[in-house]
């Protein structure tokens, strides 16, 4: 019955999107002048950073015909794809033995949670489980990849991209030029900062160098202790409200109503994220919530989407979508909101140790 619903609703939605299709392309047609005079109108002028981004894919757009049937095939071509390797990762069960000799089957979420265990037994029998399963699929995986590897180089050379990134680049407002040099400079950066910190990481542990399931290991300083929801929820709330009295109003919101999908469970997407629907209705945040100091950062950082979410919503539907560049700013700040202030109460130079290692590993 899920799989039906959500397939059901693919479809209405593409049917009315290769409907308004025309409404973009039209734009991108439009002579500069002639786009100039009519965006001089004040109720105009409101959209016009809205239509500057439509624009800015002008030299990439397609027929009319071609336009509507690539559209229109997405749901049974590259979507669906999409929706093949979500539906299989949420399927997939790993085995492993508790301590008491219990044999269990984990979902992907609480496989990777066992990565961070402080016993190391468990975090060896951990890894060796995730690489056996996803070593198993590994041939539906490489078809899934490089069909969609090809359905993008086949897309980017009608459009005529420049590389397969210039699409994302163009979606984010950033020059491809620009991204390569982050690229490069985080490359060359690699000695200093992710060599140089699992190097310390090891030496910390006293071997030569980490196995790869030790790799987010905790500290042995760390306690392992599990954080109850409702202290997570008061600790990022607390942070957002001495910044900014607005921002925990706002984040109350999704605590008070059944906005936030919390814990893991069989089926359920891992990895979390913020989804902002539509403006007239609310945001969703998905977590899959188990109680490790990473957990309550990830909350913070999806509260940090959904406060965005929610404070852009009076700008409408055109004006209120941002870029990757932009919204990942809001949620990495209410994140490190979070993270300062628990720093901020820990006066215990070992504790602060840990959740100083905890923080720049997730960085890199």
């Amino acid at each position: 019955e899920l799989a039906k619903f959500y397939q059901g609703a693919q479809e209405r939605c593409t049917d009315i999107s290769t409907r308004l299709i025309f409404f973009t392309l039209e734009i991108n047609r439009m002579d500069e002048a002639a786009l100039a005079e009519k965006m001089a109108v004040p109720a105009a002028a409101h959209y016009a950073p809205w239509v500057r981004d439509v624009r800015a894919f002008r030299d990439h757009q397609l027929s009319d015909e071609m336009e509507k049937i690539l559209h229109e095939k997405m749901v049974a071509g590259r979507t669906a794809w999409v929706r093949l390797f979500d539906e299989t990762m949420a399927d997939l069960r790993f085995p492993f033995q508790s301590g008491t000799g219990e044999h269990e089957s984990l979902t992907e979420s609480e496989i990777l949670h066992k990565l961070s265990d402080k016993d190391g037994a468990v975090r060896r029998q951990a890894g060796l489980s995730l690489g056996r399963v996803l070593g198993e699929n590994i041939r539906q995986f490489a078809l899934i990849t490089n069909t969609l590897a090809k359905d993008k180089e086949i897309d980017d050379r009608w459009r005529r991209y420049a590389q397969p990134v210039s699409y994302r680049n163009l979606s984010n407002q950033v020059e491809d030029q620009v991204v390569e040099a982050l690229r490069g400079a985080v490359t060359l950066a690699y000695p200093d900062l992710s060599h140089r910190y699992y190097a310390l990481k090891s030496r910390w542990f006293g071997v030569e160098a980490l196995d790869f399931w030790d790799r987010n290991a905790p500290l042995p300083q760390d306690d392992n202790r599990v954080i109850p929801w409702a202290e997570a929820r008061k600790t990022v709330l607390d942070a957002y409200g001495d910044f900014s009295p607005e921002l925990a109003t706002i984040g109350q919101r999704f605590f008070d109503s059944p906005w936030i999908d919390v814990p893991p469970r069989p089926g359920k997407a891992s990895g979390a994220f913020a989804h902002p629907t539509v403006p007239s209705a609310h945001p969703y945040l998905l977590l899959n919530y188990q109680g490790r100091v990473r957990d309550v950062m990830t909350l913070a950082h999806e509260l940090g989407h959904g406060v965005h979410q929610v404070l852009a919503g009076p700008q409408g539907a055109l004006m209120s979508d941002t870029p990757l560049t932009l919204a990942e700013t809001a949620s990495v700040f209410g994140e490190m909101l979070t993270f300062r202030a628990l720093l901020k109460a820990e006066d215990d130079p070992a504790r602060r140790r840990v959740m100083l290692a905890g923080k720049v590993e997730d960085m890199l």
